[in-house]
């Protein structure tokens, strides 16, 4: 009797078959080693396997080439993290086929994907993030470099990107047709115009054009981003949009065991009872020891005081408390301001919802012109690579 076939991936890009259709998103200063591999662990603990993509907060391709220590740190993989999956901040061509270059040669990951997405002023208003895309030559020769630079190699080239730059300059179907015919292997769309940031609510039809718009060409996965905050969302967004995984970025702040919860909600069984306190507090100190192995206790410290409210909201833990974990120092100062919670307080009914800063819309910062002709051969402005470098 021939053994029972393995069962078909719920996600495959390129060579990667994904049993969950669940991905991380990169978040800067979030998604380290200690993060993904805290998420990682629950994902087993609950479900007996790590079945999504974790993928690691942006590295900016220049400075990557150029081995700035502090990004080759943020480029840190677990021993155990299979496939190690790397996001790409970058505004031009060359260090984009620089940066693919000495990842595949030396073998520094497993999975590129390319940031068009971010919304930061800072970026935008040199032509850097989320204002590449209207730009099409420009989004073009980058997608098309960094494929450049993996031929001949099996991993796969991703993009993800905005709806557009506001409501009058949508871009995200040219760029999904343009990464497609360049060899991207998914495309993601986070459903918010740069000019939303992260306020708002996410245009979940843009995501249905898209899945439309490239399936018309392509059988090209596209991943669907903004508003997801549990399981149930996750499961409604491939429902009304098609799309055919689910990309989470702020819902799993505080919340890094939603993972479990999608995998299993989105495979039709039932999704695992969110923690206690007791349970968050475990959580929360095990993230404060990985931290600490990334980082040194110093600064791991420094990083986990970030979570505390996150991984607190809408539990009974009182001011004194929260004050004394926003201002921790140590491992044992954690283990101890930890130990008295009230472990059996089951997770509260306001504990879901939008999660970090929100803000609010404003008109996006670009370069003198950057919007007059969306096929000109414009270049970002000079220092737009190094405004998210990790050096």
């Amino acid at each position: 009797m021939s053994a029972p076939a393995a069962p078909a991936p719920a996600l495959r890009i390129g060579r990667f078959g994904l049993a969950s259709p669940v991905v991380l998103a990169p978040m800067a200063g979030v998604t380290n080693v200690a993060f993904r591999t805290l998420c990682r662990e629950l994902e087993r603990e609950q479900q007996g396997t790590v079945s999504g993509l974790y993928v690691c907060e942006m590295i900016t391709a220049r400075a990557l080439v150029e081995r700035q220590p502090g990004t080759l740190h943020m480029a840190t993989f677990a021993p155990d993290e299979d496939p190690r999956s790397l996001q790409l901040y970058t505004v031009d061509a060359e260090y984009t086929y620089q940066a693919a270059k000495m990842i595949v040669d030396e073998d520094l990951a497993d999975h590129i994907d390319i940031n068009f997405g971010c919304p930061v002023p800072k970026v935008t208003r040199r032509g850097g993030g989320s204002a590449i895309p209207y730009k099409r030559r420009l989004f073009r020769s980058i997608v098309a470099a960094a494929v450049r630079a993996t031929e001949g190699t099996d991993i796969p080239v991703t993009v993800k990107m905005r709806v557009g730059i506001d409501d009058e300059h949508h871009t995200h179907l040219d760029a999904g047709r343009i990464a497609v015919e360049e060899g991207a292997q998914a495309v993601a769309l986070h459903a918010r115009t740069a000019a939303q940031r992260y306020s708002g609510e996410a245009d979940w039809s843009q995501i249905s054009r898209l899945v439309e718009h490239i399936g018309a060409v392509s059988d090209v996965p596209v991943l669907g981003n903004g508003d997801i905050f549990s399981a149930e969302d996750a499961v409604r967004m491939r429902e009304e949009t098609g799309c055919a995984g689910v990309v989470i970025g702020r819902g799993c702040l505080g919340r890094p065991w939603l993972f479990a919860e999608l995998a299993a909600a989105l495979s039709g069984r039932e999704a695992p009872t969110p923690p206690t306190l007791g349970e968050v507090s475990r959580i929360m100190y095990r993230h404060g020891e990985l931290l600490a192995q990334h980082h040194g206790e110093d600064k791991g410290m420094r990083e986990i005081r970030k979570h505390v409210a996150w991984y607190l909201r809408g539990f009974p833990a009182g001011s004194e408390k929260r004050v004394g974990l926003s201002g921790v120092r140590t491992l044992d100062d954690l283990a101890e301001l930890l130990a008295d919670l009230p472990a059996d307080t089951p997770f509260p009914a306001d504990g879901f919802g939008p999660r970090g800063r929100q803000g609010s819309p404003s008109k996006v910062l670009l370069p003198e012109g950057w919007l007059d002709d969306p096929e000109d051969d414009a270049q970002a402005l000079e220092g737009a690579d190094a405004e998210n470098s990790g050096g």
